[in-house]
């Protein structure tokens, strides 16, 4: 007798090509409650704009989701959500979320989702694994709220684990791993989230940052009461962002976006539409 996995069990698949100039879908496979709407060019055809899309609205106990993105050679790929993704509490298995992004020569693929709320009693997992190939640039970020603090709701028992590794022709150019539980002291730690509820990080990989560039992203000012911080390190620009709003961190992050953009690969930032619905 073969017994069922709980949860919806979700894969996405897509492959980029440029074609004549122009940045295709080549490829789509998908099987559960994971599929992306039609391609995108607010920007013309050289960038290829997507939106990920999964039906339910919410990750429960027992799903797993995964999301895979192969860019070919020239390529650019711009991935969004269309609204703040939501971890259901849980009283049993954990939910999981992969994500793994392969970038060939020369592409680049942004990978800029909507905040993600953790609810209470809560049990999420993420992995993200992404890999450069030679003169290839990745910018994504990741916003984490912990309970729903609009309805005064605090992470007060649960888990999340996070994990994130980049590479680049086989060298590791870094990786963070993280576990937080609802009564961890690093919740109110000023060595950890000093009791704010909502933490971020943008990620840019794949070339070395410009002094100019860094002291740009350094110059901007986050609302009055939030923490930021901007690091460089080898080919990898790192932002961080801790405060009590994802609104104001993905303000914060969009801004920083707009100068990396331009300044990275050339192009101007254009915001996806479904910001601003």
């Amino acid at each position: 007798m073969v017994i069922a996995k709980a949860g919806w069990q979700a894969r996405l698949a897509l492959t980029y090509a440029l074609r004549a100039g122009r940045t295709v879908l080549s490829a789509r496979e998908h099987s559960g409650p994971l599929v992306v709407q039609k391609p995108l060019y607010p920007e013309g055809d050289a960038v290829c704009h997507n939106i990920i899309l999964h039906p339910p609205g919410g990750i429960a106990g027992g799903d797993s989701l995964t999301l895979e993105a192969r860019l070919g050679d020239g390529s650019a790929a711009l991935l969004t959500t269309p609204g703040a993704g939501k971890w259901y509490k849980t009283m049993g298995a954990a939910a999981h979320v992969g994500q793994r992004f392969d970038i060939g020569r020369g592409a680049v693929l942004e990978w800029l989702p909507q905040p993600s709320i953790v609810f209470d009693r809560a049990r999420a997992e993420t992995k993200m694994e992404v890999f450069l190939e030679q003169d290839a640039l990745y910018i994504g970020w990741d916003m984490t709220c912990m309970g729903r603090t609009a309805s005064g709701e605090r992470f007060n028992s649960g888990e999340l684990r996070q994990r994130t590794e980049v590479w680049q022709q086989g060298a590791r150019l870094w990786c963070e791993y993280a576990r937080l539980t609802g009564d961890d002291p690093m919740l109110a730690s000023q060595a950890g989230m000093a009791g704010c509820t909502v933490s971020a990080t943008l990620i840019a990989a794949g070339c070395d940052i410009h002094k100019d560039l860094l002291e740009q992203c350094r110059g901007v000012a986050t609302e009055a009461g939030e923490q930021s911080g901007i690091t460089a390190l080898p080919r990898v620009l790192l932002a961080r962002y801790l405060g009590t709003s994802s609104e104001a961190a993905m303000h914060y992050f969009i801004a920083l976006w707009s100068l990396l953009r331009p300044a990275l690969s050339g192009r101007s930032a254009v915001p996806p539409r479904i910001w601003n619905t």
